[in-house]
């Protein structure tokens, strides 16, 4: 059984706490301090909640609806917690992700979420209907944050952060 990542995305306040219980599943960050909270726990008393960001948990299929797909810009913060629930990616609003499509007669997936891919290095293969076999390569190195199965035709797009 293959794990989903969990998404946290940039909400308002009243999204995650009604002021003193918090509502839903939700990370709070208030400069370099992180609280990860539960639904019915209360709301830390040292968060300042005019100065913090709140994130509440989304559903991860959903990820590229907070992606400008003209610009490839995230539009909101958010976190990945990949399925080991170690690791961790930081998305900030305005981050730029290569967005490069899967097309072909049969797809093959190399690279999964959370994977880094090197530049020049296959993260996917498509084999044309004459059985040729092409890998597709990435133009910078980075890491794999969501990989969107376009629903009018089998095909795919990866979203790479790149690497600075």
């Amino acid at each position: 059984m293959e794990r989903l990542p969990r998404l946290y995305v940039e909400c308002n306040e009243g999204e995650c706490t009604d002021g003193k219980i918090m509502k839903e599943e939700c990370v709070i960050i208030q400069d370099n301090l992180e609280v990860w909270s539960k639904p019915g726990e209360n709301l830390p008393t040292f968060i300042e909640t005019g100065k913090a960001t709140f994130l509440k948990k989304e559903v991860y299929d959903r990820f590229y609806l907070y992606v400008d797909k003209t610009k490839g810009r995230i539009e909101a913060d958010a976190i990945l917690v990949l399925p080991d629930g170690r690791t961790r990616i930081y998305l900030k609003k305005g981050d730029e992700l290569l967005m490069l499509p899967v097309e072909g007669y049969t797809k093959t997936l190399i690279a999964n979420v959370g994977n880094r891919v090197r530049r020049g290095d296959p993260f996917a293969a498509v084999t044309t209907k004459k059985g040729e076999v092409h890998y597709l390569k990435p133009p910078e190195t980075g890491t794999v944050v969501f990989i969107d199965e376009v629903s009018l035709r089998p095909h795919y797009v990866y979203y790479i952060l790149p690497e600075e």
